[in-house]
């Protein structure tokens, strides 16, 4: 976390109203193939999904999460209908909690427990895979990257929760 937990902004960035929840989970086995969706998915430390291509020990990025609640607006700012978990190549679809404020934290799915190492910035490709604009649609709206700290297993429907930093081991 970027100040100190003993702060006011330290204490007002640490709390979330709720848990969050997992809505969809996508795998991507290999470069520019399709995401496969699935319902349950295994974690390794310090490398990331198994059957994802990142987990190669990729470090940072073991796996990326986006809220579902953003899902619209890069719909929305891309001028399309709709738009799909996978189109947007996310691991994680989570709703109910905003998951820029787990940036620097740790946080468990499931058995396994994750730490977030920054913000997931679109690529060139949403320009493909969204139209014209698409990479600007993304903006602020990519989400999270974090990397695997302890392996475990999820599925969906299951929370997103932040952890204490004396919970966190």
């Amino acid at each position: 976390m970027p100040f100190p937990a003993d702060s006011a902004l330290g204490a007002l960035m640490a709390t979330l109203p709720r848990p969050g929840q997992v809505r969809w989970i996508g795998l991507r086995p290999a470069r520019d193939i399709p995401m496969q969706e699935v319902e349950r998915v295994e974690v390794v430390a310090g490398k990331g999904l198994v059957g994802d291509r990142y987990k190669s020990g990729s470090g940072k990025r073991g796996i990326t999460l986006i809220q579902a609640e953003h899902l619209p607006v890069v719909a929305a700012l891309s001028g399309l209908a709709e738009v799909s978990p996978a189109t947007l190549r996310r691991n994680v679809v989570v709703s109910g909690l905003p998951v820029i404020a787990l940036k620097g934290r740790r946080f468990r799915i499931g058995t396994a427990v994750f730490e977030g190492t920054g913000d997931c910035d679109p690529c060139s490709r949403m320009e493909a895979a969204l139209g014209p604009g698409g990479y600007n649609a993304m903006r602020q709206h990519g989400g999270l990257c974090a990397r695997v700290i302890v392996s475990g297993s999820f599925r969906l429907g299951d929370a997103v929760e932040p952890l204490a930093a004396d919970d966190a081991a």
